[in-house]
């Protein structure tokens, strides 16, 4: 019989496994803007992207000191080229091939050069002239990397603004501006073609500053709210990053581009502003920056792109403070000159990592943390929904758990625990693995006063309720009325050997 020690060694083991993912983190990227005259040193910035869970690097330019401290790390680098080089990239390739020789050649691959992003929101510039070359600009490069033999390793692509969307509600509906389409077809052709990424900029942060009410609010930061529903699909969105994702995977799915992938190149929330600039602050950016790492590290994805995250590029690894405009276009660093940071979002190493997967959900004002449960004794207790609970409860309930730090992996689509597939079944695993991986605090078994602690190991019984809907309401396989509990109790001695290993490891948390 195993020692209760090397039983403990095993359960250490699998807890590594399943929850430290610090090193295959590669969807977490950030922005490094260049308009600011307090910038640490290239050496320094590239020191402190090593201690950090951060994996990729984008550049707005090509700043070869930078580039070169970057050499053998291992971090992936997006490098760009200026709006106003696309008229003599698409005329002279020459230039694009001089471009590569001198942007390129002399640091890759010591330098982890991934991706070329040809111009910043070129289509929504206004500047026909640029619109016109940017495909011929982006063919060129691409061309000059097939010719260096490059072209299977180095991406090239276009950053798009949101506002390239002509429709983006409810986002089943999104679409393209109609006066972008042919332009847009042509460019993810490209994409296409290249196996490079659509890149966006979606900017949750926006959508609150034109919509200033509350409940917004929670939506933008990924707390928790009533959600929206798409009409068209039936899914009920809880945060504004998955309706907007979506809402560009909708256009590009229109047009015929299912194969494109979407690459997040911006996103970020300011920590302060001008005194009439709603949403800017230090809580709120936290709050949003954090949840959105934790929703990213879940790896539930989007209700239409589920069990992977969107790569990912925060804005900004630094203050920008020469940038014109607002003062809250000066403050979205993450990190100040001096290194340190402006606020901890568990970025700055990798134990961090998993001590943000252990935490509760970032609070923000207005909206706070679920409210706290009576105090209950540890050790033997399990957080199951309360009985009766609606479809719209439970699903709100498992998306604000699979949002904030657990692994949902096994409840999706071939997962070891994805049966019985059932709403009740996953809202209950989720809620139960996101009370255990807390440190079985009572205040994260509250769910707004939806969920409750039991001493009693859950049941197989169906809840008092009428769901019987899968996860997300998009799964056309039969559902199974067994109710699945996190101490392994189900419906096969197969589901229990499987998925009992991860309630052991919850206990590991006592």
């Amino acid at each position: 019989m195993a020692t209760f020690a090397s039983r403990s060694a095993f359960l250490v083991l699998l807890l590594f496994l399943s929850f430290d993912l610090s090193n295959c983190e590669s969807y977490i990227g950030v922005n490094y803007g260049e308009l600011a005259d307090n910038l640490p040193p290239p050496s320094a910035t590239a020191k402190l992207l090593q201690s950090s869970s951060i994996e990729k690097v984008r550049l707005y330019g090509t700043d070869p000191a930078l580039i070169k401290a970057l050499a053998n790390t291992g971090i992936g680098i997006v490098i760009g080229t200026a709006n106003g080089d696309i008229p003599s990239l698409a005329s002279d390739p020459s230039f694009a091939k001089n471009w590569i020789d001198s942007n390129v050649i002399p640091f890759y691959p010591a330098s982890k050069i991934i991706l070329i992003t040809v111009g910043n929101e070129v289509l929504t510039f206004g500047d026909q002239n640029l619109i016109s070359q940017l495909l011929p600009a982006m063919q060129n490069l691409q061309n000059a990397l097939n010719s260096a033999s490059l072209g299977g390793k180095i991406k090239v692509s276009t950053v798009h603004a949101m506002a390239v969307l002509g429709q983006s509600e409810p986002p089943s509906s999104g679409s393209f501006q109609a006066g972008l389409t042919n332009v847009l077809k042509g460019l993810l052709e490209f994409n296409d073609a290249n196996a490079s990424p659509f890149a966006i900029n979606p900017y949750p942060y926006f959508a609150y500053a034109t919509d200033p009410r509350p409940d917004t609010l929670a939506f933008c930061l990924f707390q928790p709210n009533s959600g929206r529903l798409d009409s068209n699909t039936k899914i009920k969105y809880t945060n504004m990053f998955d309706a907007q994702v979506d809402a560009v995977r909708s256009a590009l799915n229109s047009l015929g581009f299912k194969n494109v992938e979407i690459v997040v190149a911006e996103t970020g929330w300011p920590y302060k502003g001008d005194p009439n600039e709603p949403g800017p602050s230090l809580d709120n950016a936290k709050a949003y920056n954090g949840n959105l790492i934790a929703h990213l590290r879940s790896m539930s994805g989007t209700p239409l792109m589920p069990g992977k995250p969107v790569d990912t590029y925060l804005f900004a690894l630094y203050d920008e403070d020469l940038k014109p405009g607002t003062a809250s276009e000066r403050s979205f660093g993450l990190f100040k000159p001096d290194l340190t940071m402006t606020y901890d979002i568990g970025l700055s190493n990798k134990a961090a990592n998993l001590n943000q997967k252990t935490k509760s959900p970032v609070a923000a004002t207005p909206t706070a943390s679920p409210t706290a449960a009576p105090s209950a004794k540890k050790g033997g207790e399990w957080c199951v929904p309360k009985a009766g609970l609606t479809d719209a409860e439970l699903q709100a309930n498992l998306n604000y758990a699979c949002g904030h730090g657990i692994d949902c992996g096994p409840i999706q689509p071939g997962g070891a625990c994805y049966e019985p597939n059932t709403l009740e079944a996953h809202a209950a695993y989720a809620m139960n693995l996101y009370y255990q991986t807390a440190g079985q605090d009572p205040k994260n078994c509250d769910f707004s006063q939806t969920a409750t602690l039991s001493s009693n190991i859950p049941n197989t019984k169906p809840m008092n309720n009428t769901s019987s809907k899968p996860l997300n309401n998009t799964s056309s396989k039969p559902v199974n009325n067994t109710h699945i509990s996190m101490s392994g109790v189900g419906p096969t001695r197969d589901l229990i050997d499987t998925c009992k290993w991860l309630f052991c490891i919850a206990l590991l948390y006592l």
